[in-house]
């Protein structure tokens, strides 16, 4: 895709409604567009909004191996409610297997060097399977999850994957997330109100404590970027 046939669709996306994003990604991309679900409140909106327009647009998850019991029941609940296809990426076998064998199953506790080395295998690694051959990645970002996420457009070019990322929620509060998922009775996951604004694997999330940053309880034990690599900077497409 070449610069001008990016900011074309850039200047589109950018100044409609998530549910008119999504309808015009589903009729010039169809099912070449997918939404990465962790099934968290974002996500969750997300993927109402593509069942209920009834669009071809396809979601996929990534099951780490390590998640938590109430994630794979919100999973449950959602493909029972929707109807929807969602399909699941793990791991490679032989990767994990290295890995726990080289430096045990806690490995990730011991440095960020091994946490991300982790992250990678357990989900990065999944995600480039996941996105190959896609022309769009959907994601339930909103900017005031993170200082990094702040600094990401509703549209982007991600440059790892070759695909354009589209953020359709990238400005919605949390309140306004909270309030649309009351208004359509959305399954949501039961830890959101055990104090888990963020979800992640099991071993590396715990509740947030109050006046905690929403990202406090990914990673808790070190002090890095709260991210797992899936979602870098944006580069300009030349």
């Amino acid at each position: 895709m070449n610069k001008a046939q990016f900011e074309k669709i850039e200047n589109e996306l950018t100044k409609l409604t998530p549910q008119e994003g999504l309808r015009y990604v589903n009729e010039f991309f169809g099912e070449a567009a997918t939404l990465s679900t962790s099934f968290g409140l974002e996500d969750q909106v997300i993927s109402h909004m593509i069942a209920n327009a009834k669009l071809k647009i396809g979601i996929f998850t990534i099951d780490t191996g390590r998640l938590f019991q109430e994630t794979c029941d919100v999973h449950d609940l959602t493909r029972k409610k929707y109807q929807l296809p969602i399909s699941t990426f793990y791991p490679q076998t032989s990767s994990v297997q290295q890995l726990i064998d080289t430096k045990g199953p806690n490995s990730f506790y011991e440095s960020v060097d091994n946490r991300k080395q982790c992250c990678f295998i357990r989900k990065v690694e999944p995600l480039q399977r996941a996105l190959k051959g896609k022309s769009v990645w959907i994601t339930g970002l909103r900017a005031d999850q993170s200082v990094n996420r702040g600094g990401m457009n509703k549209v982007e070019w991600d440059e790892n994957y070759q695909v354009i990322k589209y953020n359709p929620i990238l400005d919605w509060s949390l309140d306004e997330v909270n309030s649309f998922i009351e208004r359509n009775n959305i399954p949501t996951n039961t830890l959101h109100k055990k104090g888990f604004p963020s979800i992640g694997c099991a071993p590396c999330t715990r509740a947030i404590h109050a006046g905690e940053d929403i990202r406090a309880g990914r990673w808790w034990w070190e002090n890095s970027g709260k991210e797992c690599g899936l979602h870098e900077a944006k580069i300009p497409v030349k």
